[in-house]
C-alpha cells in the first residue's frame, strides 16, 4: 500500500497555543508525552515554555508507565482476592466433610474394636462395617491431606494479594506526584505565556499557524509501506490530523503521542503497550533513517519519551506537545534525535 502527497484535511477549529494549554490545566487526568527540545538560539519567555513543555512531556512517560502498573496490579489483585474466596469455600466444604465423619464415629461408640466384635450378634455384618469403617478412614485422610494444602495456597494467596495491594498503594502515590509535577509545569508555562503582550501572543499564534500550514502541505512521497499493519495503523493516525494533544490522552479525538500510536494500531488490530519507552522494545528494531518505511514506529530522545510514525519522505506524524495538534513535520527539524525506529 502506498503512501502520497498527503490529502488535503479538512480545517478544524481547534484552540491555539495557549486556550490548548490552559485546557489541558482544566483536564485532571491528562498527560504529555512530545515537546520537541527547546532551541538554543531561542531567548526570553519562548524558550522558557518550551524547556517548561519538554520537562512535562518526559514526566508524562513515567506517569503513563505507572498509570499502566496501576491497571496490571489492581487487575492481579482482583484475581489472588477472586482466587482466595473460592478457595476459602471449597476448604470449608472439606472441613465440613471432615466434620461429617467425625460425628459419624462419635455415634458409633468408642468400644475397643475387637470387644464389638464379641459383643455382636452378628459377626460377619461387624466386619462388613468394620472395613467400610478402614475405607472411611482412609478417605478422611485424604481430605485432611486435601484441607491442609489448601489452606497453604490460601495462606500464600492471601499474602500475595496483600504484597499486590501495597505496591498498588504505592503506585498510587506516584501517580499522584508526577501528576502534581505536569500540572506544576503547564501552570509555570501558562503563567509566563500570560506575560506576554497582545502583540508577543499573535506572533506565536501566527507560528503556530505556519506549523499547521506546513503539515497541510506536507509532500510524504509515494513510498510504499513494510506491512499491511503498519499501512493501517499510519492510515488511522493520518484521520486524527488536527486534533489537539492532550497529556495521558489515548483519543479517539485528542492525543499525546503513545496515545496516537497506541490508539492507531488498535484501528488496525493490533495491540502495543501504550507508553513510548514499552513501543520502543516491540516489533522489529531499524536503526537507520534511511531504512525506515511508511508506517514504521520513530522513536525520540535519549530516553525513547517520544514516539510517532514515519510519513514518508522524511516526515514524522505525530502528536507532539501541549498547545499543538497531530500534524505532519520534517523529522530533521522536530529538534528530537532519532534512535531507532520499529516495524511491526
Amino acid at each position: 500500500m502506498a503512501s502520497h502527497r498527503r490529502p488535503q484535511q479538512p480545517r478544524r477549529a481547534y484552540p491555539t497555543v495557549f486556550a490548548a494549554t490552559a485546557a489541558a490545566l482544566a483536564i485532571s487526568a491528562q498527560s504529555a508525552q512530545a515537546d520537541p527540545l527547546p532551541d538554543p538560539t531561542k531567548k526570553g519567555v519562548q524558550a522558557q515554555v518550551d524547556r517548561l513543555y519538554e520537562e512535562a512531556t518526559q514526566a508524562t512517560e513515567t506517569y503513563n508507565g505507572a498509570n499502566e502498573k496501576q491497571k496490571t496490579l489492581r487487575k492481579q489483585a482482583d484475581n489472588l482476592q477472586d482466587s482466595v474466596a473460592r478457595g476459602q469455600e471449597e476448604l470449608n466444604a472439606l472441613r465440613d466433610s471432615l466434620g461429617s465423619v467425625a460425628s459419624a464415629q462419635y455415634r458409633g461408640g468408642g468400644l475397643d474394636p475387637s470387644l464389638q466384635l464379641l459383643l455382636s450378634s452378628a459377626p460377619d455384618d461387624y466386619l462388613d462395617k468394620a472395613s467400610n469403617l478402614e475405607r472411611a478412614s482412609s478417605r478422611q485422610a485424604n481430605v485432611m491431606r486435601q484441607a491442609q494444602a489448601k489452606q497453604r495456597l490460601l495462606d500464600q494467596q492471601r499474602a500475595q494479594a496483600t504484597a499486590k495491594l501495597g505496591e498498588l498503594a504505592e503506585t498510587r502515590t506516584e501517580l499522584g506526584a508526577k501528576k502534581r509535577l505536569i500540572q506544576g509545569k503547564l501552570a509555570e508555562a501558562q503563567r509566563l505565556l500570560n506575560t506576554l503582550t497582545a502583540e508577543e501572543r499573535a506572533k506565536m499564534e501566527q507560528e503556530q499557524e505556519r506549523a499547521d500550514r506546513s503539515s497541510e502541505r506536507a509532500d510524504l512521497g509515494n513510498e510504499a509501506s513494510a506491512s499491511s499493519r503498519g499501512a493501517a495503523a499510519l492510515d488511522a493516525a493520518k484521520s486524527r490530523v488536527g486534533m489537539p494533544y492532550v497529556w495521558a490522552a489515548s483519543g479517539p479525538n485528542s492525543f499525546d503521542c503513545s496515545g496516537l500510536t497506541s490508539w492507531a494500531f488498535k484501528q488496525a488490530g493490533v495491540s502495543i503497550p501504550r507508553t513510548s519507552q514499552a513501543q520502543a522494545e516491540v516489533g522489529t528494531r531499524i536503526n537507520s533513517l534511511g531504512d525506515l518505511k511508511p508506517g514504521d514506529l520513530i522513536i525520540m530522545r535519549t530516553d525513547l519519551s517520544h514516539v510517532g510514525f514515519y510519513a514518508g519522505n522524511g516526515q514524522i506524524l505525530h502528536s507532539p506537545k501541549p498547545g499543538a495538534s497531530v500534524r505532519y513535520e520534517s523529522i530533521a527539524r522536530s529538534g528530537m534525535p532519532f534512535m531507532w525506529g520499529v516495524r511491526l
